[in-house]
């Protein structure tokens, strides 16, 4: 969006997002979708006609876009329409994709044991990690986010500071799991971040959470698809 219309509109669409506590994720998935669909019109989105958006859907399909794209791009726009625009007799222009939706792989019991053992050293940290995400239920994002003062060893529960939809929860915390912390604690002394990136004073990243499983995943044979 370079043109100056559009510029007013994207801080617009920015701050009603905001207000509405998007995530940053979320709201930079959803400048982008506004963004291709503006080079797709060659004008500002706020000139968009029924006819506009059906032909950019259509333009869409015809190349090969998958459901989930098409439902991203679909909620975006519904949101401009309707929120920033004011003009839901748009929005109800826009289609959504309904697909079958398939079970996750899951592994079993003794796949995970396998995965932890072979989560890469030295020390206790990335087997403590993978761990938390498996024994809690935590997400990549919510693990690397912990602190030491999240783990309440005397009520057995785990804070997750604006885990999904930015919302505070508990989870369990189980005796094995305490020990391996507390194990790991006394290796690491750490003070703040529970699993501390390379920099002690910021936090270690999805992105090295990530890696850290597929490599457990390779060393213990259990294939690529393997995800934290």
């Amino acid at each position: 969006m370079s043109d100056k219309p559009i510029g007013d509109l994207r801080r617009r669409m920015i701050a009603d997002m905001t207000i509405r506590t998007f995530s940053d994720k979320t709201q930079r998935e959803y400048i982008r979708q506004i963004e291709a669909f503006a080079s797709f019109l060659g004008r500002s989105p706020d000139t968009a006609t029924g006819d506009d958006i059906r032909r950019f859907q259509f333009a869409q399909v015809e190349q090969g876009a998958q459901p989930p794209k098409m439902n991203s791009q679909a909620s975006a726009l519904r949101f401009l329409f309707t929120v920033t625009l004011g003009r839901a007799d748009l929005a109800h222009q826009l289609a959504r994709t309904h697909y079958p939706r398939k079970l996750p792989r899951v592994l079993a019991p003794d796949e995970v044991a396998r995965l932890i053992e072979a989560a890469p050293g030295p020390g206790l940290k990335h087997k403590a990690a993978l761990s938390v995400a498996y024994g809690a239920g935590l997400r990549g994002c919510e693990v690397v986010m912990l602190r030491i003062g999240d783990i309440d060893s005397k009520r057995m529960l785990i804070r997750v500071e604006l885990g999904k939809g930015r919302k505070d929860r508990h989870a369990m915390l189980s005796p094995q799991l305490v020990e391996l912390l507390r194990a790991w604690w006394r290796q690491c002394r750490s003070r703040g971040w529970l699993f501390p990136g390379r920099d002690p004073l910021q936090p270690m990243t999805v992105r090295q959470l990530n890696r850290v499983c597929h490599m457990a995943a390779e060393a213990a044979g259990l294939g690529s698809w393997v995800t934290p």
